[in-house]
């Protein structure tokens, strides 16, 4: 099964594009739209390096697939449908997530049902993707919504997994939980050894190239995971998101991605804004 992924270094993000090379149908895990905090200006430079490779290829696009609603970058999933076609896809614990979001920015607008995505996609769902097959595997605790995806015999884990050097996912958003992080750990370590685990994110020192896949067995000596077990792990957890400060682009990201990219409706002056609220996440 073909896999190329792309470093986005602004937000430290990997996008995944994997195809049948059969029949030539695609998917895009987690892309990144762009985003310029201090100008507010948006790009599509990750996402149509994406989309060049689909048409070099001859790709047919079928599904843009959300591991969950990102808090460190804006996602390009309505660039790319407009541009490519394909579903968009998240989990189905999507509006979970979206009422949390909705009262912090008073989103009144904001249908919070899942409906701005194609498909709310439940555990054990499968799609066909020509000659392959992806399974959803619900992984929560970084977020209520949480998603992994089998396609092969490879697993796109979105923010569960970092670099067994660096660790895992925070729990202290909204609706996050240790104890279920923990339980989604466990459940994609007990895949056979080899099974390669596509990560969304990566922070490799100076001078290091960023890496997208590390297996199983490489993940069981994860630098979270050497505790005693799961009490170990949820202090471990909760004191170092005690430390943490909040993503640089959590505010436009959140009540972007909570919309399935769409970015927010232009006001009578033709200008679209993004909210800032007070005084409500984080320290």
């Amino acid at each position: 099964m073909p896999v190329k992924s792309y470093f986005d270094p602004d937000t430290s993000s990997f996008t995944h594009l994997v195809w049948d090379d059969s029949c030539r149908q695609a998917a895009i895990i987690d892309p990144v739209l762009n985003f310029n905090y201090r100008s507010a200006r948006t790009s599509n430079q990750a996402a149509d390096l994406v989309i060049d490779d689909i048409k070099r290829l001859d790709l047919q696009l079928q599904y843009i697939l959300e591991t969950h609603a990102h808090a460190d970058h804006l996602s390009a999933a309505a660039h790319i449908k407009q541009r490519c076609g394909g579903q968009t896809a998240i989990g189905a614990n999507m509006p979970l997530v979206q009422r949390e979001f909705k009262n912090v920015f008073n989103l009144a607008y904001l249908a919070s049902d899942g409906s701005q995505f194609d498909l709310l996609l439940h555990e054990g769902q499968r799609l066909a993707l020509g000659e392959l097959s992806i399974e959803v595997l619900e992984t929560p605790g970084h977020t209520p919504a949480c998603v992994s995806y089998k396609i092969g015999a490879a697993i796109f884990i979105g923010d569960t997994f970092f670099a067994p050097s660096y660790g895992t996912a925070r729990a202290d958003f909204p609706g996050g939980d240790a104890t279920a992080l923990y339980q989604s750990l466990q459940r994609l370590l007990s895949f056979p050894d080899a099974t390669p685990l596509y990560l969304c994110h990566d922070y490799p020192k100076p001078g290091e190239e960023p890496h997208a896949v590390y297996t199983v067995a490489e993940q069981r000596k994860n630098i979270h995971l050497q505790g005693k077990g799961a009490d170990d792990f949820i202090q471990l957890r909760r004191q170092r998101d005690a430390q943490l400060d909040m993503p640089a682009l959590i505010l436009p990201a959140i009540q972007v991605n909570i919309g399935a990219s769409e970015l927010p409706r232009a006001e009578g002056n033709g200008t679209a804004y993004l909210k800032i609220p007070l005084n409500q996440i984080g320290k």
